[in-house]
């Protein structure tokens, strides 16, 4: 087993000292980059890097080797347990994702079975494998899937959407069908991100996209309930060390106190929850990570440095804080802003971490 060089990302997940506070981005290897556009351009669409793990394990590396960021997170896709269920994933230019075969009825839902990674995902699988090789010790390696409900929305309305109105209403109107999509779908994220593990993943992200459009007993009832038997159904320890769980609901900061029964190590924030408030309210109990707003990578330095420098304030000092952004970075950023930002995190944090 290769030994980490650098660990406190993994360190900062399980609230243990660290020099300085660790930092990684949703999005992080992705349309802002050159490099990348280049190598999306040469695979020829977005499925067609997703498939292939040597191209996934380059686009994966490729913000490493440009910045100086405390984890790599593997290049995939949420929609690729639903596209492995048979549902037809394609992306439509400026439209995002889409299914040929989205499910609508009970028949639908009946014909779905659980996944099988290492047949029906080893595209991903293999990716982890030769990310983890190509890393060879440098940062750790983050896997991730979607959550059940994120998951299931795409799959019932066929696509994005802004309403939910299909999910919503086979939510409220037939919760028993709604229910025994989430199931299946929860059973295959345990034994999708359990071979993410087995391959070497060495924390895990469950990316709840779409959990904050839903009210708070049914948050609790359609997503909540399904992302803790995921947590309990996950490999804990592998080659040695545990394997940090984070959760992140996007629009979930007022679910705080819930989030934190779920069994995970920490929860991930987006930027319009105050981050030093939602400390206090969650004390020692996971690591809390966050949650810069995007948009202010379109500012000037200045502007950055000064964002970074609230929010590490806002948490204060000592441990438990992973340094991100409230939800992924956009296609428009620019490079050299995203270096002000990860700069000024590990340089100002090693001020307010002592303060």
């Amino acid at each position: 087993m290769i030994e980490l060089k650098n660990d406190r990302f993994l360190r900062a997940l399980m609230r243990k000292t660290v020099d300085i506070t660790p930092i990684w981005m949703m999005r992080q290897a992705g349309r802002y980059l050159p490099e990348y556009r280049k190598v999306r351009a040469e695979a020829g669409d977005f499925m067609a890097l997703c498939t292939n793990p040597e191209r996934a394990c380059e686009v994966t590396l490729q913000p490493i080797e440009r910045y100086d960021l405390d984890a790599a997170i593997l290049f995939s896709d949420i929609l690729t347990i639903p596209d492995a269920m048979g549902l037809g994933l394609f992306f439509e230019p400026g439209e995002g994702p889409r299914f040929h075969n989205p499910v609508r009825t009970e028949k639908d839902i009946n014909r779905l079975s659980v996944i099988d990674p290492y047949k029906d995902l080893s595209y991903v699988v293999d990716a982890v494998t030769n990310i983890r090789r190509e890393l060879n010790g440098r940062v750790p390696l983050i896997g991730f899937s979607g959550s059940p409900w994120t998951l299931a929305t795409y799959m019932v309305e066929g696509k994005s959407s802004r309403d939910f109105l299909i999910s919503k209403t086979m939510m409220f109107n037939q919760p028993d069908l709604m229910h025994q999509l989430l199931s299946v779908l929860t059973d295959s994220v345990i034994v999708y991100l359990n071979a993410q593990i087995k391959a070497g993943a060495q924390a895990i992200q469950i990316f709840d996209t779409w959990g904050g459009v839903l009210s708070y007993h049914a948050y609790k009832e359609f997503s909540l309930q399904y992302m803790k038997k995921i947590v309990y159904g996950l490999i804990k320890e592998n080659e040695g060390r545990k394997v940090p769980i984070i959760l992140f609901t996007k629009g979930g900061g007022q679910w705080l106190d819930e989030i934190v029964t779920s069994g995970c190590d920490a929860v991930s924030l987006d930027w319009t929850t105050n981050i030093g408030v939602a400390r206090k309210s969650v004390g020692d109990k996971v690591c809390l990570q966050g949650n810069m707003d995007p948009a202010i990578l379109r500012s000037n330095p200045k502007r950055i440095k000064e964002e970074v420098e609230a929010i590490l304030m806002q948490f204060g000092g000592g441990t438990g804080h992973v340094f991100n952004l409230g939800h992924g970075i956009t296609p428009d950023i620019k490079p050299e802003n995203v270096r002000v930002f990860i700069d000024a995190v590990h340089e100002l944090s090693s001020v307010h971490r002592n303060a």
